[in-house]
């Protein structure tokens, strides 16, 4: 028990990461990032293929932190000739374009089987030090990133961003250089996700396509706009409700004896009964975004 409930709180620690960097795009920026666990997947890979190299953990966390930075820059450059719903298509392309490349191209991912016995920082720790260790280390690294988020978002970077997203013509009228606005948002956030495929890779001890599904992204837009776009906090609440959700079902599988696909459906179900519910009667989720206004 006390072990399930350390990997569950290590796991949302790691989708809060991810969901904060979304955040700073599609909350903070407004661009629609459907391929953003893309980023995710070049830091878990990045972590693997330089554990089979025999690099130190941190060098494998810097890797994917510069391909994913690199990615977001190209894929920002896409929005000069698309506009916003179709770049969103274009990044979920590109998302695809990538897993589709590390299920093939066995000689350095793996291929389908993925790239396994990637350590971890704490190894040399006995159970459960271990895996409590891990979880301080998560809980510490979301801890600084939120509050680098906040002060990012509440700085005059911050501001052009939101002036960008509400009245990109007259944040252009004032003078901001639109196209590296929206780079530098795609690539904060990248940074940020790389950081959390990197941890999930070390925690799993395996990294594969499977992260890279097109699925990821969208458990990672509904804990944002379940928490609420634009809203640190609101994003935190977000991934603890979708959580708890991912969390308490296999505790009713086992007292009602559901099966197992059950308790899969479960899942889905209740996550996506929490999303309409906030879509019909919370649209800007459970605790919305505060903009301040001139009277």
């Amino acid at each position: 028990m006390f072990d399930y409930l350390v990997s569950s709180f290590t796991i949302a620690g790691i989708y809060a990461l991810m969901a904060l960097g979304l955040n700073l795009q599609a909350g903070t920026s407004g661009l629609l990032n459907f391929g953003h666990i893309a980023f995710a997947g070049l830091g878990a890979y990045a972590t693997g293929i330089v554990a089979q190299a025999g690099g130190p953990l941190w060098l494998g966390a810097a890797v994917g932190i510069a391909l994913a930075m690199a990615l977001g820059w190209c894929i920002a450059r896409l929005g000069r000739q698309l506009g916003a719903d179709y770049w969103g298509i274009a990044t979920l392309a590109v998302a695809e374009i990538l897993r589709i490349l590390a299920t093939n191209e066995g000689w350095l991912t793996g291929g389908a089987n993925g790239i396994t016995n990637i350590p971890s920082p704490f190894e040399g720790l006995a159970r459960p030090w271990s895996g409590v260790a891990f979880l301080a280390a998560v809980g510490l690294l979301v801890a600084l990133a939120a509050w680098a988020c906040s002060r990012l978002a509440g700085g005059r970077f911050g501001r052009a961003l939101r002036l960008m997203r509400e009245e990109p013509r007259l944040a252009a009228c004032m003078g901001y250089d639109l196209q590296s606005l929206k780079a530098r948002a795609v690539m904060s956030g990248a940074a940020l996700t790389a950081i959390a495929g990197s941890l999930y890779a070390h925690y799993m001890s395996f990294a594969g396509p499977d992260y890279m599904l097109a699925a990821e992204t969208f458990l990672l837009w509904t804990m944002v706009m379940i928490g609420g776009l634009g809203n640190i906090a609101g994003v935190l609440v977000g991934v603890a409700v979708v959580q708890a959700a991912h969390t308490l079902v296999p505790f009713a599988k086992d007292h009602f004896q559901f099966s197992s696909d059950t308790a899969g459906a479960m899942r889905i179900g209740l996550i996506g009964l929490i999303l309409l519910a906030c879509l019909l009667w919370r649209s800007e989720g459970l605790v919305p975004e505060k903009i301040r206004r001139i009277p």
